[in-house]
């Protein structure tokens, strides 16, 4: 390169330059154009074998054969973005097979997570109604919802895992620029933007504001509207009533392995071997944010003067509390290792007598 530099005229080495460049861009529309074809192919696939699967099943043989409890079972992750929900949304899929149930992508327009009341009612719908799809576990970046209010007689079970709010906040803001390793070729929204956290911080960028830290309590409070009043202590308290009151368990990133182990224990008809593929399966760090630094004390300090910041960080220590609290009724530590409690309960004193 250095000797055309040398042979090649000033005009001739712009030109090159230029048309260099213009090649770069056609390259990355090209494979922008490809993913998205790709996505579609998905989809497409996607809608294909859910109708064989309807097909398989007759409607009278569906309304003759009641299902049994375990058969009937619905479960909900509405995984909060950027708390590892890919990495263990990949053990569903690993074991579905196994474990002999239906895993479905809630994909929602732009990842809004907020669906319209239409949408709400024929979700709600599909959930209860989809017997073909039972037992199954949906998945997507969709708030909480609150099927009772739909009149239906059985609810699903919710699971959740939430991160630490500052710590999510980095890891989305450079996800947006770098990507991660899953799909390192597809072309990110601020893709271009080498601006570091802690600069974006300084400038008093939009992209790293203590707006932005508001999200996990309003995927916990759900769709109401004054959920999403950034700042809302009402808010605040409505996702620590649901977290308690409707969520059967609420893991942390920082431990997600035993939020995996708890869950095998208590839903076995899902996570049965789940524990075991996290620990050794390929695909249980899946997916990791590139190009990720970071943020100095400074940058943390200076978010953490924020009441948006406190609010937040008051929700995840409340459901790191809870959970530790679940932990510890459910394992027990030995040599190093966490082990599940065996059954510690029976009946006795059963009347009247059976002959």
């Amino acid at each position: 390169m250095g000797l055309l530099r040398i042979m090649m005229p000033p005009k001739f080495q712009l030109l090159a330059l230029l048309a260099f460049a213009v090649a770069m861009v056609f390259l990355e529309n090209q494979i922008q154009k490809l993913e998205e074809s790709r996505g579609k192919l998905e989809r497409a696939i996607a809608r294909h074998e859910v109708r064989e699967i309807e097909q398989r099943h007759t409607l009278d043989g569906s309304r003759e054969l009641p299902l049994d409890e375990s058969e009937d079972m619905v479960v909900i992750y509405n995984r909060v973005p950027k708390t590892a929900s890919t990495s263990f949304t990949n053990l569903a899929y690993d074991l579905c097979g196994k474990n002999k149930y239906h895993v479905l992508h809630i994909n929602t327009t732009k990842n809004n997570p907020v669906m319209s009341l239409q949408d709400q009612v024929r979700f709600v719908r599909n959930v209860t109604s989809w017997r073909e799809m039972k037992p199954a576990f949906y998945h997507g970046h969709v708030s909480f919802l609150d099927f009772s209010k739909f009149g239906v007689k059985r609810k699903p079970i919710y699971i959740n895992v939430i991160r630490d709010p500052i710590e999510r906040l980095v890891s989305y803001y450079y996800f947006l620029r770098f990507g991660d390793d899953y799909r390192p070729g597809l072309r990110r929204r601020k893709q271009g933007d080498k601006k570091t956290f802690d600069e974006c911080v300084s400038a008093g960028g939009s992209d790293c504001a203590a707006e932005k830290l508001w999200l996990q309590i309003p995927f916990f409070c759900g769709h109401y509207s004054e959920c999403w009043n950034v700042g809302s202590r009402w808010a605040l308290e409505q996702a620590k009533y649901n977290l308690v009151n409707e969520y059967l368990l609420v893991g942390v990133t920082e431990e997600l392995e035993d939020f995996v182990m708890i869950l095998e224990a208590a839903l076995p008809r899902y996570f049965r071997g789940a524990t075991e593929l996290y620990r050794t399966g390929k695909k249980s760090h899946l997916r990791k944010t590139s190009e990720k630094k970071p943020p100095t004390k400074e940058s943390i300090a200076k978010l953490q003067q924020s009441e948006i910041w406190k609010m937040e960080s008051e929700f995840y220590e409340f459901a790191l509390e809870q959970f530790q609290f679940v932990r510890a009724h459910a394992v027990r530590e030995k040599d190093g290792e966490l082990y599940i409690l065996a059954q510690n309960y029976f009946y006795e004193k059963i009347y009247p007598k059976m002959n």
